[in-house]
């Protein structure tokens, strides 16, 4: 008789631990942890949080460095049927206490995150010690122990996208999702998955496991058998591929840039890569043939985002086959993706025709929690609207064309252009304020700020107006330049003129 917990995320990864427990499933700081180490850090988990009263449709969020013992909380936590938060690095005091407001009951952090930060945001929310009350708890020994509890319907997994509105959103997947999604059902694995998760032996892990890109790669390389590879820091790229033999790793375009300077002026072995993946932010057709030229048949462009996961696929296949008529694609849909180009009426326009991009993927969340005002302006029917602009051209290639939003990717993040205009409008000196996106070697775009200071007074100095968006909107968020202007351009249409703004970003 068939057992529904089998199919429940995330079993599928349970039971291929259990039949391969001598295999290493990580490689920390150079240490080799077996599938059957980590299956026993799951128990030690499971007894620690069923100790505080977590199940089925309870909320846990964690904040970790990226260990083998923080994937195994969250692997214990989703057994349990949890929903699971994951609170990325960066978030702004007021972004943490917004997001924690939402449901959360319990928190696991570690020596790197706790601290009076969190402590303050949380408020009456536990904050529990990985080490301490989790990983050193007396295991369930129990079959329970490592049996799903998830409930089809109930939410999984709260990944959230960067806040740049001011709080992130939680783009939220139920267990149901898992069961489709492209990397963690190897039963469901087509020959293009099949063949990228070959390259993933040795996949490089690092920044943090609360990425949904990350995150579904280092299942893809888990369920293939691999081991997920935790160098020391600090990680230098691309020579940490020639320590550590890597043969598959995430990539964005930035980082792509800076590995390309190196290898133009040094030599470093990469002779182990397999699958680079690039993605994130649009990829000159010149960089991604001069990536091809250096690192040969490793080279894979994705696109995506965190509301669906990885949509499409440019493989070195792809790319030997097509050569330059598909280096401005980021490839074909990948296997059970449906793709729709629509108009502004949500009309499907002909192939060839360019448009905003729709998809349909078994992965992609079900909403945005707590917000469904915005989930019913992006999820219809099944249907999710990336509020991308491309082309699906008739031969099966999707090409992006621009951005449907005006939003800058800074280190393939999103950041609305909206936020930071009010953000810096928010000084009192400051009557307007306009922000523009340009391409960037370093950070892939940057945003680039105009303002006008308000009558009688002199403009607040370019370090100003940065801390004030840091504290507001994060990091990612601050402006490369600020500009003083003392009146905005405008278009005939009567609307401030922001490709003249860009104009004089392009002049500098």
């Amino acid at each position: 008789m068939h057992n529904p917990a089998e199919s429940v995320f995330p079993q599928p990864l349970v039971d291929a631990f259990r039949r391969d427990p001598g295999t290493a499933a990580f490689e920390f700081r150079s240490r080799p942890v077996s599938r059957g180490e980590v299956l026993e850090t799951v128990r030690r988990c499971v007894a620690g949080l069923r100790a505080r009263g977590l199940g089925p449709g309870r909320s846990v969020a964690l904040t970790t460095a990226v260990t083998p013992g923080a994937f195994a909380a969250q692997i214990a936590a989703h057994l349990l049927g949890c929903r699971v938060t994951g609170l990325r690095p960066g978030l702004t005091p007021a972004q943490l206490e917004h997001v924690l407001g939402q449901g959360v009951e319990v928190i696991v952090a570690d020596a790197t995150t706790a601290g009076p930060t969190l402590a303050a945001a949380a408020g009456p929310v536990p904050v529990l010690d990985l080490d301490a009350d989790l990983l050193a708890t007396e295991p369930d020994a129990s079959d329970d122990a490592l049996t799903a509890h998830g409930r089809p319907d109930d939410i999984a997994l709260i990944t959230l996208t960067s806040g740049s509105t001011g709080h992130p959103r939680g783009c939220a997947q139920p267990y149901r999702a898992f069961e489709e999604h492209w990397s963690w059902r190897p039963a469901r694995w087509s020959p293009t998955v099949r063949r990228l998760a070959d390259g993933y032996r040795r996949f490089l892990v690092f920044g943090t496991l609360t990425s949904a890109v990350m995150l579904e790669h280092l299942g893809l390389c888990l369920l293939a058998g691999g081991t997920a590879v935790i160098p020391e820091h600090p990680l230098v790229f691309p020579q940490v591929w020639e320590r550590h033999r890597i043969t598959a790793c995430l990539c964005t375009v930035p980082r792509l840039y800076q590995i390309l300077d190196t290898l133009r002026t040094g030599t470093v072995d990469t002779s182990s890569m397999r699958a680079l993946l690039v993605a994130g932010s649009p990829l000159p057709p010149h960089r991604l043939a001069e990536a091809v030229e250096r690192l040969g048949a490793a080279v894979h462009q994705g696109y995506g985002q965190t509301e669906t996961g990885m949509l499409s696929l440019l493989t070195p296949q792809d790319l030997a086959d097509g050569g330059e008529r598909v280096l401005d694609s980021v490839g074909r849909p990948l296997p059970g993706v449906g793709v729709h180009v629509r108009d502004p009426r949500g009309r499907s326009v002909p192939d060839g025709t360019a448009g905003e991009i729709w998809v349909r993927a078994g992965g992609a969340m079900s909403g945005y929690w707590g917000d469904p005002q915005e989930t019913a302006e992006v999820v219809a029917d099944g249907w999710i609207r990336t509020r991308d602009l491309g082309v699906l051209g008739e031969d099966g290639y999707l090409r992006l064309i621009g951005r449907a939003r005006d939003v800058v990717f800074v280190n393939a993040v999103l950041y609305y252009a909206g936020a930071i205009e009010a953000a810096l409008a928010a000084h009192p000196d400051v009557d307007q304020a306009y922000v523009v996106a340009a391409p960037d070697e370093r950070t892939g775009e940057a945003a680039h700020a105009f303002v006008v200071p308000a009558a009688g007074r002199t403009a607040p100095t370019a370090d100003v107006l940065r801390a004030a968006v840091r504290e507001r909107l994060g990091e990612g968020a601050v402006p490369a330049t600020v500009t003083v202007l003392g009146a905005v351009p405008v278009a005939p249409g009567g609307k401030p003129d922001k490709k003249a703004l860009l104009s004089l970003v392009a002049d500098r």
